[in-house]
């Protein structure tokens, strides 16, 4: 692995891959790039991303731990407001966004942010939307027998008595962690998370936001991005997917991305 260290001014190195679909596109300001999403309705995909693995297989995905990674962003509209999905970090483009690779579960280790009316609810600790940290392992060897409990635990987890005790050492086990983060969205930041090979640390502006969280294993590829999607995944069986009419102009701004190998 090389280091990144990307300076905006000059434009996007060559590395990353740009996506830009419908409302969606990469705009630059002279000291930053703006992710942006205008115009975007709910029967067509928009998406402003760059990433490194469009194309390729997952076994060539480029990142793998330790590694640290920092970014410096705001977005035009707080949590709740800004419509979408939209974050940065690295994961294993499970769903066949940039290729067409066979689908599998999912693994990441990234800041995400979703707007209702996602809702993710697979830390119960979490809300199921919102600007947050998160990993996640579900390629771990232990998701292959726990999925075929999956509509025993279906069933149980809809019993809310009994919610937690099921939910509980299967999230352990596919190693998720998420931690809301109560930041002003539209004031700069800078976000780093130090992935290592046992434990991942998240900061945001220099203070730990989730530490000891669990690694997920690589190669994991880059991915930053905004759209217009949401989704809904529950632990007692509710699933949905759907895209949001974006009216007026959004945006996320990065003016610092670095990615340094070692922790």
């Amino acid at each position: 692995m090389e280091s990144v260290r990307e300076d905006f001014r000059t434009g996007l190195d060559p590395r990353w891959r740009r996506y830009e679909v419908d409302g969606g596109r990469l705009e630059p300001t002279g000291l930053s790039f703006r992710f942006v999403v205008a115009g975007a309705t709910p029967r067509r995909y928009a998406d402003a991303q760059i990433d490194d693995y469009q194309g390729i297989p997952r076994r060539r995905f480029p990142w793998r731990p330790p590694l640290r990674m920092t970014v410096r962003a705001r977005f035009s509209h707080p949590s709740g407001v800004l419509r979408g999905t939209a974050g940065f970090g690295f994961w294993n483009d499970p769903f066949m966004m940039t290729g067409a690779r066979v689908p599998t579960l999912p693994r990441a280790v990234w800041f995400f942010y979703a707007s209702p009316p996602s809702n993710m609810r697979l830390d119960l600790e979490v809300p199921g939307w919102g600007w947050k940290a998160a990993v996640i392992d579900a390629l771990r060897p232990v998701a292959l027998p726990l999925a075929l409990t999956a509509p025993l635990v279906v069933l149980l987890m809809n019993v809310r008595f009994f919610r937690r005790a099921v939910w509980s050492p299967i999230q352990r086990a596919l190693h998720i962690r998420e931690a809301l983060l109560s930041v002003d969205m539209t004031a700069w930041h800078t976000y780093r998370l130090v992935w290592e090979g046992g434990e991942t640390r998240f900061e945001v502006d220099g203070e730990a936001v989730l530490d000891g969280a669990p690694s997920p294993r690589g190669p994991l590829g880059f991915v930053m991005w905004l759209d217009n999607q949401y989704m809904v995944v529950t632990p007692w069986g509710r699933l949905g997917w759907g895209l949001m009419e974006v009216p007026d102009r959004q945006w996320m701004e990065v003016d610092r991305l670095e990615i340094e190998p070692g922790g």
